[in-house]
Formats: structure tokens, sequence, C-alpha cells
């Protein structure tokens, strides 16, 4: 028989680390990268179509002018602000949850993707990209003359 040492505050220790990384503002990029700046994330869905794939970003109340999307290194970055229009002087406010100011998202692009094309447009909140894939070269066989 092994002898098991009690400690009472190991399931609460636990329960808050997981609590504290589920949380975590910065679950979405690595250690260190602009995100820890972020103020909030927008959620995206990506998909893959025969020849395309396709982003939509939730990014409610952004402006177009407000967004920047770039493409380096084979990794998309999508870069924005959500203003303030007219702050209330007044207070009275009993719970406020509209996340105002900068966001960040970075994507990694597969090999297939063509850089070149990417397409972006905002409408009604919705960010999308549109990147097309490149088109497959099929191998050639080649005669060798003599």
């Amino acid at each position: 028989m092994s002898l098991v040492r009690y400690e009472p505050w190991s399931l609460l220790n636990q329960l808050q680390g997981e609590m504290s990384r589920m949380l975590d503002t910065n679950r979405y990029g690595e250690e260190g990268s602009p995100l820890a700046t972020s103020d909030w994330v927008p959620a995206v869905d990506i998909k893959e179509e025969d020849d395309r794939y396709v982003i939509h970003a939730d990014v409610p109340g952004v402006e177009a002018r407000d967004i920047e999307v770039n493409m380096e290194d084979g990794v998309l970055s999508i870069r924005g602000e959500r203003k303030i229009e007219n702050e209330e002087e007044r207070e009275g406010y009993k719970r406020i949850e509209r996340v105002r100011g900068n966001f960040y998202r970075r994507f990694s692009l597969p090999d297939g993707a063509d850089a070149e094309a990417i397409s972006a447009k905002c409408k009604d909140g919705v960010l999308e990209i549109i990147i097309p894939k490149q088109t497959k070269v099929m191998p050639k066989r080649i005669e060798v003359q003599s």
C-alpha cells in the first residue's frame, strides 16, 4: 500500500489554472506576439473550396478603412481597430460588454495559396478575404534527344 499525501487545495488550484488558461487573451497567438496588446480577437470561419480559401472575420462596428490585411512570408495578418464614435460623459452603466480597441489575428497559409491574388472586402460587419489557390502544374515528361 502506498502513502498518498492529501492536499485539500489542489483541486481548487487546478480549477483556477484551467480558468486562467481559458480566459487568457493571448490564447490565439504566440508568446510575445503583437496579439498580447490586442483588446479583442475577432471570430473567424475558414473554408476551403476547390479553387480558393475563404476567411470570414466578424468585425462589427469596424470601418473598412480601419482594417489592414498583410501577407508576408506565408503568413496572413489582419489588424484593425474598433473606435468609440461618441463617448457619453454621464455614468450609470450597469454592464459594458462591447469591446473597443485594437485587434490582431495571424494565419499561416498553405503552400498552394496564391499570395499575389489575395483580395479582401468588408460588408455588414464581416471581413471576407479570398485567397485563390495556385493552378497545379501537372508533371510533364520531357523526351531526351540523342
